[in-house]
């Protein structure tokens, strides 16, 4: 008897109502417990519920605005809200925390669309980049002081980073641009220290080999330069490391008629 998984999407979908029927379309073919988006660009009131339930997914949490961020978990299985942490105090829709039962326990599962940074990647010029560093430092003291990957947690998200060298597609060429900068990187790893975090795909895919989940819309063939980065995670805590099963990046959605420029990335853990 093949044993029991709980797998879990994350997914920058860059307006839900727009892309809705990529995401039925996902839902249908992939069938994951539990999908995690980002980017949603609306508020609660205008969230499709309606559409996802009817799909099978009756359990959702939303943390949502006009236009801008949003973060939803979608579920087949039964969610218990825990926060919605404004970070940085700016009224950000940019978290979302809830907890699944699972057959060994409940996990809790953090949400994340950490800023992007804007272009620049100089705090004296960009305020958008002064926001993103501020906001991982918060990040990091949160995990910290409220021991936040203590027991069985998984962190998904869009954390906008690509913090190793094969994660994008050429760390020379990428060390002055926003996503792979040295200090972002250097941040981005306290906070993966913070919660002796396991990185989900690292732990499928050497970091010796390349690894991409976003490719950008400015691309005249995306998939010709492949001109990549993994700004995507899964983190999970040290108490489910055993259970990580199986990574899937669903590159061929970048493909998809009138995509987002991320891809979803699902993992399987033992339930």
């Amino acid at each position: 008897m093949k044993a029991a998984s709980l797998k879990i999407t994350t997914w920058n979908i860059n307006s839900v109502r727009l892309r809705l029927p990529l995401v039925a379309d996902f839902l249908k073919s992939q069938a994951p417990d539990v999908l995690c988006l980002q980017e949603t660009k609306c508020r609660d009131a205008e969230f499709p519920m309606k559409d996802l339930h009817s799909l099978g997914y009756e359990h959702i949490a939303i943390n949502g605005q006009k236009g801008y961020h949003g973060v939803a978990v979608i579920s087949k299985r039964p969610l218990r809200f825990v926060e919605k942490r404004d970070f940085c105090e700016k009224g950000d829709a940019r978290h979302i925390c809830v907890e699944i039962d699972a057959r060994s326990g409940p996990i809790s599962l953090h949400n994340f669309y950490v800023p992007a940074g804007g272009d620049e990647p100089d705090v004296d010029i960009n305020p958008k980049f002064q926001h993103k560093l501020d906001f991982l430092d918060e990040m990091r003291d949160w995990i910290v002081t409220e021991g936040v990957a203590r027991g069985r947690v998984v962190l998904v998200g869009d954390l906008n980073v690509a913090p190793l060298e094969h994660d994008v597609w050429s760390h020379k060429a990428l060390l002055k641009v926003v996503s792979h900068t040295p200090v972002e990187v250097e941040k981005l790893t306290a906070v993966l220290q913070a919660g002796a975090w396991i990185d989900a795909m690292r732990h499928f895919v050497p970091a010796e080999e390349k690894l991409y989940t976003w490719w950008s819309y400015r691309a005249a063939d995306w998939e010709a330069s492949n001109r990549g980065r993994r700004l995507d995670h899964i983190l999970v805590s040290e108490a489910l490391g055993g259970g990580l099963k199986r990574l899937d990046v669903l590159r061929d959605a970048r493909s998809w008629t009138r995509p987002s420029d991320h891809v979803p990335v699902t993992i399987e853990l033992s339930d």
